[in-house]
């Protein structure tokens, strides 16, 4: 049950303040507040001298009346619109027209001319704070939480990126709201207009589609590559509304950025061609076949977890739920059996190529084209027909 403090029977002792490991409890016009960083552990409620602390039932059921549109937070990365971004706003533009309301996306930071890119790829409205060029969790929390309470969007959505997972948490705290993270589905329920949420669960075993039948907003992040991004359309008009900057000193500042040096580790997610390995490439010398393939094809070298966990690749090249999600527009399957943890993080696809022994293994339900063979037989002569073609 939720904590509240009692504002008439608060002194302004400020006892409570010391008992928070959080930090949760905090003083406004000598009174004591709790906030969204609350994290229930109970230790303000034996030292609150007045009584003033309390548990308190809250009916389940919250407003759900004047909540109407779809929103995307865009995030940008050095002043250029993520890719996430527009695959979201792909996906937003199509819950939008299931429910026949309008399409917005939030832009914090970059240009002017980077929220009109937003309008071309599906929104009707951007609202857009230039200021907020460098991210930082509580800025940003705290003017999206404020443009939900003002405009009342009925869903919002988010990368499932380092930045969508820091701070989206902190508005649906505030807003007192659910929020699945990770989907890689997302749909509307013609009946109730309820936005389902599908998610792998129980270590991929299953994927779950999870409502957020009693709260408003409904609030969700999803991963990259998961969605395919929106049509593009040059002459698309919409309004971009400016927005200022709260005008709040954060508790954390940033002092210095830095791009990490050159390293072995490999983009996956920006990859147009990957080939991949599982635990039937048998050892580190068959991910050396899938190396030169990869080469040919001008494409890189993934791997399933299995590969990974025997230690024949490096964590960086992994992909499935505990690893990437890549889109590639070719991905070729050697010696993977296809586990919904792998399928998860590549069956968006454009081609998919598998190659398995077994004519039985899942790799072939999402296959575009199936080989059923040795790959150790088959990768030499799709390597020397390669290179036939190229000439070498």
């Amino acid at each position: 049950m939720p904590l509240r403090i009692d504002p008439e029977r608060c002194s302004g002792c400020g006892e409570c303040l010391g008992a928070c490991p959080y930090e949760a409890i905090v003083m406004k016009e000598e009174k004591a507040q709790i906030t969204e960083y609350c994290q229930l552990c109970m230790n303000c409620l034996g030292v609150c001298p007045e009584g003033a602390i309390k548990e308190t039932e809250e009916p389940l059921e919250g407003p759900q009346e004047g909540f109407r549109g779809v929103w995307v937070f865009a995030e940008q990365r050095e002043g250029r619109l993520a890719p996430v971004a527009l695959e979201l706003l792909g996906a937003g533009r199509r819950l939008a027209e299931q429910l026949e309301v309008p399409c917005s996306a939030v832009l914090f930071g970059a240009t002017e001319a980077e929220a009109q890119e937003l309008l071309c790829w599906g929104a009707d409205v951007v609202y857009h704070c230039p200021e907020l060029s460098q991210f930082n969790d509580e800025l940003y929390a705290g003017l999206l939480s404020a443009l939900i309470n003002t405009h009342r969007p009925e869903i919002v959505l988010a990368g499932a990126t380092a930045i969508g997972r820091s701070f989206l948490p902190r508005v649906a705290a505030r807003l007192r709201t659910g929020l699945t993270a990770d989907c890689t589905g997302l749909d509307i329920d013609p009946q109730s207009r309820n936005l389902i949420q599908t998610r792998p669960a129980f270590g991929g075993n299953i994927m779950a589609s999870i409502l957020c039948p009693s709260r408003r907003p409904q609030m969700a992040t999803v991963r990259p590559r998961v969605m395919k991004p929106g049509r593009y359309e040059p002459q698309r008009q919409g309004q971009v509304i400016r927005v200022k900057a709260p005008q709040v000193k954060p508790r954390t500042e940033l002092l210095e950025s830095f791009r990490e040096g050159p390293s072995e580790k490999v983009d996956l997610q920006e990859a147009k061609v990957i080939v991949s390995g599982g635990r039937g490439m048998g050892g580190p010398e068959g991910f050396r076949l899938l190396q030169e393939l990869a080469e040919l094809l001008g494409g890189v070298v993934g791997a399933s977890r299995a590969a990974v966990d025997e230690g024949w690749m490096p964590y960086s090249r992994q992909v499935g739920q505990t690893g990437k999600t890549v889109c590639p527009r070719l991905y070729i399957a050697c010696g993977i059996s296809g586990a919904v943890q792998h399928l998860v993080g590549m069956q968006s696809s454009d081609v998919i190529v598998a190659i398995n022994k077994n004519p039985q293994a899942p790799i072939f339900n999402v296959a575009t084209y199936g080989i059923v063979g040795d790959a150790f037989r088959i990768l030499p002569l799709l390597i020397r027909r390669l290179k036939e073609l190229k000439g070498q």
